[in-house]
């Protein structure tokens, strides 16, 4: 028996990628030497064995109805020969979908999206470039006064001052996170030209909120702006001057846990009488796990200075959510346009739903981010497959599946086929509304910095293991540069929104935690690398068919990734209407020169370069584009 399906061929499967409720999908199986063949699905913790029809001697077809719910569905087939011999084709042998897989036992399912058919994200998402800021490190304006800082917490005398990792926990190998440098919210608004002038159109903002550490993700009130950063009043006036610019602000939303020090458990009483660590009858009680009262408790990944907390509480869901001055609330009038969601796969799901409702009721072209380290739309956590892209949860997520695939290409860690593969598994899985919102990034507060993982010195995975200070060398530095320049390039050119780390267009280096968060470097940047960024950032803003067009991505040889992106017949991805046009990208990581013919034109892109293709070819590649789509 001879058996062929490949999920991204419109011959065996249309139509392709996630599909709404209620549509049809008309699935094909190519298959020689077979008597009989079936389709198995799985859907809802049900299995069904639908018997294919025969099309012709060689094809068995199946036509589904899509459910009325959302949801996940799997797929793959079973074929018998007159025997009574049976075979299986499945997903690829690495799950990323195409071609599949043939074995004698059951394989592992497709996967098929089934969205609501209502889902809409916001198109400034999918329209928009992103800068991602921690407060206390991007800029300062006036000067710092001790006297805002939580107790045992000092300011660096130097803004250039490497951060410091002072280590108060063997146990976790926690840092204190206790030194500062003085930016603040006037800064962020003091730099708003520069930040115009790269082309940045939204602000994600590391927690703002009030904290004893430097990057505030143990949250000490949620309704009070840390008093080294500001008050609230320079939020709001920041997201106005923002506002007038075409700048939105996205607040990060810790929710998963607070801090020990905080006015809700109030571990070290700094916070008054009261807290749930002081007092079984305080109103916060409850929304914390108790084994015995007080000192032991369910915390964030065994750190006790994050104790969790049970989202499912009344009271806690209230305060951040459905009350009339609810934190979502709150900011949202205050003059954010979303949140980011930290840890949101460690979130209930029905919370981050309810989230969503609120902050849409509230302002209905806000946005909901998640971190999701993983391919969002079948991530599993806690046992559970979970799926944020249905139209009940997130409108994006930060993009990790597409960094990692970037930096393993550029390492040589993966080749252009294995590129083109995981990104094409992320398109298929997820509708368009979502996959053209993801927020694409090179670097993180999380990560070790992009060009120091892309000078590829050594295992540079962000683990504690490597939180110590590093200087790249020169040579290091320039192929990092270069490599980086490559991966920025491909990431403005792919479909969703780019979202730029402060300091990395700057040359900002760094491993891991505290050394990816150094300041930014103002009056020493990388002056030639600052205008490469901001010339690929315009350029993406300036092209409606980079940001909203279709995506072609082939691999070419093992070296080159092309990416493709047209508009035809006047409409957009989403049916906007705009000016067809056509561009196509060429990235070559190889350290020479590469040949290779593309629209009836030669063409050379140089080593560990990224660069558009002859625009002669525009003309005859959207004629071909449009009979493909006729």
């Amino acid at each position: 028996m001879q058996l062929y399906h490949d999920s991204r061929d419109p011959e065996y499967r249309s139509p392709m990628g996630a599909q709404p409720c209620r549509g049809e999908i008309c699935l094909r199986l190519r298959a020689e030497g077979v008597a009989r063949a079936w389709l198995r699905l799985w859907w809802q913790d049900n299995e069904t064995w639908l018997p294919m029809d025969r099309a012709r001697d060689d094809l068995y077809v199946c036509t589904l109805r899509l459910p009325e719910q959302p949801g996940l569905m799997w797929y793959f087939f079973v074929a018998e020969d007159a025997g009574g011999r049976r075979l299986f084709l499945g997903n690829a042998w690495d799950g990323l979908g195409g071609a599949g897989e043939v074995l004698d036992r059951e394989p592992e399912g497709y996967q098929i999206t089934v969205y609501d058919p209502d889902y809409r994200t916001p198109e400034w998402l999918r329209n928009g470039m992103m800068m991602q800021i921690m407060v206390d490190r991007f800029c300062a304006i006036g000067k710092p006064d001790p006297r805002n800082l939580p107790p045992a917490s000092y300011y660096h005398v130097h803004w250039d001052d490497d951060p410091a990792l002072i280590i108060n926990d063997d146990k976790y190998g926690d840092n204190c996170n206790n030194d500062h440098f003085g930016g603040n919210l006037r800064g962020i608004q003091r730099k708003l030209d520069y930040i115009q002038g790269l082309g940045v159109t939204v602000l994600y903002l590391n927690p703002i909120f009030k904290a004893r550490s430097n990057h505030k993700y143990n949250t000490g009130d949620y309704m009070q702006i840390d008093p080294s950063f500001g008050n609230e009043e320079d939020f709001r006036d920041l997201c106005r001057a923002a506002a007038v610019r075409g700048i939105r602000v996205i607040l990060d939303g810790v929710f998963s846990h607070t801090g020990s020090d905080s006015r809700y458990f109030n571990k070290d009483g700094h916070y008054g009488p009261g807290g749930a660590y002081n007092d079984p009858e305080s109103p916060y009680r409850d929304w914390y796990c108790f084994t015995i009262w007080p000192d032991e408790y369910e915390s964030w990944w065994g750190f006790k200075t994050l104790p969790n907390v049970r989202e499912e509480t009344p009271g806690y869901q209230r305060f951040i959510i459905e009350d009339d001055d609810s934190v979502t609330a709150h900011w949202l009038r205050a003059g954010a346009s979303g949140w980011r969601l930290d840890v949101a796969d460690e979130l209930p799901m029905n919370f981050i739903r309810k989230v969503r409702t609120r902050i849409r009721r509230e302002k209905p072209d806000s946005a909901l981010i998640g971190e999701v380290w993983e391919d969002p739309s079948n991530k599993v956590a806690y046992g559970e497959t979970r799926c944020y892209c249905l139209g009940d949860t997130l409108d994006s997520a930060m993009n990790y599946p597409l960094r990692a695939a970037i930096l393993d290409f550029l390492t040589y860690r993966c080749d252009a086929e294995q590129f083109v593969r995981r990104v094409l598994s992320l398109r298929e899985n997820m509708p368009d509304a979502f996959f053209y919102s993801l927020m694409n990034l090179l670097g993180s507060h999380d990560t070790a910095r992009a060009i120091n993982m892309l000078a590829d010195i050594g295992d540079m995975a962000p683990d504690r293991v490597y939180r110590h200070p590093f200087v790249l060398s020169p040579e290091d530095y320039a192929r990092g540069r270069r490599r980086m320049i490559m991966a920025w390039a491909l990431v403005n050119a792919l479909p969703g929104m780019p979202c730029l780390y402060y300091g990395d267009e700057a040359g900002l280096t760094g491993m891991a935690d505290p050394y990816n968060r150094h300041t930014y470097p103002w009056g020493q940047e990388d002056a030639g690398l600052v205008n490469t960024y901001r010339t690929i950032m315009r350029e993406r803003m300036r092209i409606p068919a980079l940001r909203t067009g279709d995506m072609k991505l082939t691999a070419i040889g093992k070296d080159v990734v092309l990416v493709e992106r047209s508009i035809t017949g006047g409409r957009d991805v989403f049916g906007a209407r705009q000016r067809d046009d056509y561009r196509a990208l060429a990235v070559n990581r190889a350290g020479e020169t590469r040949r290779f013919e593309f629209g009836g034109l030669a063409h050379e892109i140089p080593g560990e370069t990224s660069m558009y293709i002859d625009p002669a070819i525009k003309a005859h590649r959207l004629e071909e584009m449009r009979k493909g789509n006729r």
